[in-house]
């Protein structure tokens, strides 16, 4: 009973601290994610004996836990085992068998083949529009580098991933070619080389949810995924110079979608005063959309640097990284009232 009392008392001084998945537990209703995962999941249950599989619910959220502390598989598994903050959020106790880093790693290959990340992003989005909570004041887009680890691949190589074809010298080598992203591209910015990917994004102007996102390379221009993020029902558009045009612009009109794009000055046509006043006032709204990146990078331990290659794996990733976002930023909107509980 002492053991008992014990774990009870650690628990109690762990729940008055407020630790943010306890915040989630509360606001959050998990079983909407069930459905649809243990539908897309399914498998004929095997004979009698052995051990029963894990609660798919359960592994699910071990992939948001995973995403907002960005812990790789291994550390993962350590750490349910080692906080009891986290075998909390969990559902489970001391003694109940934990998934290993293998186990956690098929579960998100699975999650990866179904495409099940961009499914339950827009589940748990399409709650949040009928709710009114994302209200369509007004959409911000950008795009934020999802850095991934850097090939050591020689001249020849790097040339024909360059044109979208597959070295031969990996063609041949299968281990290797698995360990090889073909797909990751470089891309210099503010004279800073990125290596890997975009998480290109369209976030409610008032409460900075995320309602569409899509994933390209490093390499593209932020402006040409904007068709692929603009929702039906836009109705004003904020976005920074890089994506003004006038193919964008003529592209938003025939969306009915009023243009809030930043006007862009150039050498021997600088922007006057006016214009200079207009994107200052944009921008006061525009900005919004650099805290949603810079959450998840000082809240969510430097979650835009992924260790996955290919671009499957890290459509998934960033597809979870961004429902993971979107779960913590409802449970802050309620808990400072800024909205209702769902």
């Amino acid at each position: 009973m002492a053991g008992l009392f014990d774990y009870e008392f650690q628990l109690e001084k762990i729940n008055q601290h407020q630790p943010p998945l306890n915040k989630l537990n509360k606001v959050i209703n998990w079983e909407i994610f069930r459905a649809p995962i243990e539908e897309a999941l399914y498998v004929e249950p095997k004979a009698p004996g052995g051990r029963p599989p894990y609660d798919k619910l359960m592994m699910f959220k071990i992939v948001i836990l995973q995403k907002y502390y960005n812990l790789s598989d291994e550390q993962t598994e350590f750490q349910i085992k080692d906080r009891l903050s986290f075998m909390q959020f969990l559902g489970l106790q001391i003694g109940d068998n934990v998934p290993d880093e293998k186990t956690i790693w098929l579960f998100k290959e699975n999650l990866k083949e179904k495409k099940l990340s961009k499914t339950l992003f827009e589940l748990f989005t399409s709650q949040l529009v009928n709710k009114g909570i994302v209200a369509r004041e007004g959409s911000m887009v950008d795009a934020s580098f999802v850095d991934a680890p850097r090939q050591r691949n020689s001249r020849e190589d790097n040339a024909d991933i360059k044109k979208g074809a597959i070295p031969l010298e990996f063609a041949k080598n299968k281990a290797k070619l698995s360990q090889k992203d073909t797909d990751a591209k470089w891309m210099t910015k503010n004279n800073e080389r990125h290596y890997g990917y975009k998480n290109h994004v369209n976030a409610d102007a008032k409460t900075k949810l995320i309602t569409k996102f899509s994933v390209s390379s490093a390499a593209p221009h932020d402006s040409t995924e904007l068709e692929s993020i603009v929702n039906e029902n836009d109705n004003i558009l904020y976005a920074d110079s890089a994506y003004r045009s006038a193919k964008i612009e003529e592209y938003l009109e025939t969306k009915q979608c009023k243009s809030h794009v930043h006007e862009k000055g150039y050498r021997n046509n600088p922007l006057d005063a006016q214009q200079k006043l207009a994107n200052s006032m944009k921008s006061k709204i525009r900005a919004r959309v650099e805290h949603i990146f810079g959450f998840m990078t000082n809240s969510m331990n430097d979650a835009l640097h992924m260790t996955s290659i290919g671009i499957k794996r890290i459509e998934s990733n960033i597809g979870f990284l961004n429902l993971t976002y979107n779960l913590f930023r409802y449970e802050q909107l309620v808990r400072l009232q800024k909205v209702k509980i769902m």
